[in-house]
């Protein structure tokens, strides 16, 4: 069995992926044709040519350009089951999968719309697909911090379609103590808490994700190896950080995948898993994630069923599901062992 196939196959879990990021332009040209919306651009092509961005803002302008697409409840499924079928091939055995409502509430598509939508997918992926799936909300922090809280109220009657709230969107100038208020009446309401933190932002960020907001993982954290002492609480506290290393390269973060800091997140003890985050726009979805990071930093089999394996034990899954699918994992290891 040759490497990429053996990745491919690997059990895993994604962690850090938005589902509105999914949107492949074929199905946005084809949601704007059925609802009569005149395409923000003249081809497929064209497009997927404006999918070119050199920073974190030129990509969120282009994203919520085809978020716009996204009417009906049957768009909202469609973009969710299309996911879920591509994580499935890659070996996704556990989603759990952003959404931003206020990038859909703000032109008028209200909670029953794409709730209904991406949970029907979630159903459907689960008795079809065999993949387990769970939708985490997240908040625009670019957006004041009083919408948040009014977000959050207006998402608690489908509090049993989704199992966390996140914190996304521009960065660097939205530190997480903005958002204090609201993670904390998440976590009264027993909903797990995820931010991105430490993508563009420096270090204190992270710091404040964990100790103001109380993540329970960080997306992203790259930048945490900037600061020794967040490392060594990093390390010793097992803290999930869900690293996506395409999307780091395309946006700037790192020139090259080959300059990426994974392996030495990972020679350092922190528990970091390999994510897609936005891959219709990033180039790849995990299973690529997973092929060109091992390919780039050289990195071993057994360090990638580390990764994978942190992935799985990262999950909001209780712990009988986990100890479930980290059985598989060893299962599969063992095999290919055989085969190889």
């Amino acid at each position: 069995m040759g490497m990429v196939e053996f990745l491919r196959d690997l059990p895993k879990a994604e962690l850090h992926v938005h589902i509105e990021g999914t949107l492949e332009p074929e199905l946005i040209f084809e949601m704007a044709t059925r609802n009569g919306i005149a395409p923000s651009h003249a081809s497929v092509e064209e497009l997927r040519a404006a999918y070119e961005f050199s920073n974190l803002q030129e990509f969120l302008d282009i994203y919520y350009v085809g978020a716009a697409a996204l009417r009906t409840e049957q768009d909202f499924y469609d973009m969710t089951l299309a996911y879920l079928r591509r994580a499935a091939a890659d070996g996704v055995r556990r989603a759990e999968v952003f959404f931003d409502p206020q990038t859909h509430t703000e032109r008028g598509v209200a909670f029953p719309v794409f709730m209904s939508g991406m949970g029907a997918a979630l159903q459907t992926a689960r008795t079809d697909l065999g993949i387990s799936a769970d939708l985490i909300m997240c908040f625009l922090r670019h957006l004041p911090a009083e919408t948040a809280m009014e977000t959050l109220d207006a998402a608690l009657p489908y509090r049993d379609l989704f199992v966390g709230i996140g914190l996304d969107s521009s960065e660097v100038g939205f530190p997480p103590e903005l958002f204090v208020d609201v993670f904390d009446r998440a976590g009264a309401e027993g909903l797990h808490r995820v931010a991105h933190a430490g993508e563009e932002g420096p270090p204190e960020y992270v710091w404040a994700a964990l100790d103001s907001l109380e993540v329970e993982r960080v997306d992203h954290g790259v930048r945490a190896l900037e600061d020794s002492d967040l490392v060594a609480r990093l390390a010793a506290d097992q803290v999930p950080l869900t690293v996506c290393p395409l999307s780091n390269v395309k946006l700037g973060g790192f020139a090259r995948l080959e300059d990426h800091s994974l392996a030495t997140m990972l020679d350092r003890r922190l528990k970091v898993s390999i994510n897609s985050d936005d891959p219709a726009y990033f180039g790849g979805y995990v299973g690529e994630n997973y092929t060109a990071t091992q390919q780039a930093l050289g990195l071993t089999a057994d360090q990638m069923v580390t990764v994978a394996r942190n992935s799985l034990d990262s999950t909001f899954l209780d712990r009988a599901s986990k100890d479930e699918l980290l059985a598989e994992l060893d299962d599969y290891v063992a095999a290919s062992a055989e085969l190889s």
